[in-house]
């Protein structure tokens, strides 16, 4: 690495540890990360693997709450259960859920779990951070679509479809992006409109994509993405997939990841202009932010850089790592870490012209208005 970068990032850790930026409009806004997590990436410096058995990092410390409090957040969407890796899927999912059940039993004054739409608004009036269960992968209900009931009972209430690669219910983002939607996939897109949870088709390839959005009897979301039309990479989806998600009235969500530009290495603007183009095709009423992260910043990004190849090389390994990501990329927008991350986006888009009353519904409240449509 060389002097001059390691001289921007030492600028950026700075930059991050200066503290949250006051939001600029709204004033009070509801927020909710569409898909993140509530973790301390300092705790392992990167080092854990987050697909090992049960999916997940289960991290969280006095700072990753305190970071959450500090961005405003009202809910997140974290994903429990298997996500890749060895194990038994459905038995790493029930684990998975005792865990993060645990957790918020420990942290019972700050974390609330959210069921319905109206417990977002509860959480944030409580002074809560409410915790949504997700799934980024239904290989743990597999051909046993009986396991979908025990997974609604114990709270999950977004459920994703395939994580990057492909599974019995059709493409994810490294498949061929013809693959499509098999039978067993439309009877999981079935039973989970009859049990209102939500269909996610992050990760899905294209023609999964669009099969399972015309499949679906509800609206479908696409809680972290891109915009294809930007920067031309499967993780990001097409403007048509955009497009057909809010016409049926869908919610997207924008991410802050390496895929917002062609070389992996994103700052913040990269993340504004995709929002403003992903409201261009959706519409004011139908996306959001789901940025595939924390409120809690990695502080040295050197040390870090070390322990992502680590993982990178693990991910590659087992098939699900997607294109645009790579050991020289972060899985993060350097200049969106930390608890100012939304401030700063709220700033730009300002700037771009998007008025206030949009802001906020990009912010949580389009989040809220889907979930109320789904969940009720």
């Amino acid at each position: 690495m060389s002097l001059s970068r390691r001289g921007l990032l030492a600028g950026a850790v700075a930059a991050s540890l200066a503290g949250p930026r006051a939001f600029a409009a709204p004033t009070d806004p509801i927020v909710v990360n569409a898909l993140g997590n509530l973790w301390d990436p300092n705790l392992s410096l990167g080092e854990k693997n987050p697909i090992r058995p049960g999916g997940e990092v289960l991290e969280v410390d006095d700072r990753a709450i305190a970071d959450a409090r500090a961005a405003r957040l009202s809910a997140i969407n974290i994903t429990v259960g298997y996500v890749a890796g060895p194990g038994d899927p459905h038995q790493e999912t029930l684990k998975s859920l005792d865990r993060w059940d645990g957790l918020v039993a420990g942290n019972a004054r700050d974390l609330t779990v959210v069921n319905r739409a109206a417990d977002i608004a509860g959480a944030k009036a409580a002074g809560k951070i409410g915790l949504i269960y997700g799934f980024q992968n239904s290989v743990q209900v597999g051909e046993q679509l009986q396991h979908l009931d025990e997974y609604v009972r114990r709270g999950v209430r977004v459920f994703q479809l395939t994580y990057n690669d492909r599974n019995m219910m059709g493409g994810g983002s490294v498949a061929p992006e013809d693959t499509p939607l098999t039978p067993l996939g439309r009877q999981l897109v079935e039973r989970l409109n009859s049990a209102r949870v939500m269909v996610d088709l992050s990760h899905s390839g294209r023609q999964t994509c669009l099969d399972a959005i015309a499949a679906s009897k509800a609206p479908i979301s696409i809680n972290h993405t891109g915009c294809r039309a930007l920067t031309d990479l499967p993780r990001n989806k097409t403007d048509e997939e955009l497009r057909l998600a809010a016409e049926k009235g869908g919610f997207v969500g924008i991410y802050f990841m390496p895929f917002l530009t062609p070389d992996g290495r994103p700052h913040a603007s990269a993340a504004a202009d995709h929002i403003v183009h992903a409201l261009g095709v959706c519409g004011e009423d139908h996306m959001g932010l789901g940025t595939d992260g924390s409120a809690t910043g990695v502080d040295d990004l050197v040390r870090y850089q070390s322990a992502l190849a680590k993982e990178i090389a693990e991910r590659r390994a087992a098939g699900v790592s997607a294109k645009g990501e790579g050991p020289d990329t972060y899985p993060f927008v350097v200049d969106l870490r930390g608890p100012g991350q939304y401030a700063t986006i709220v700033d730009l888009l300002s700037r771009r012209g998007v008025k206030a009353a949009v802001i906020d519904k990009v912010l949580g409240r389009n989040f809220i208005d889907y979930a109320a449509r789904v969940w009720g």
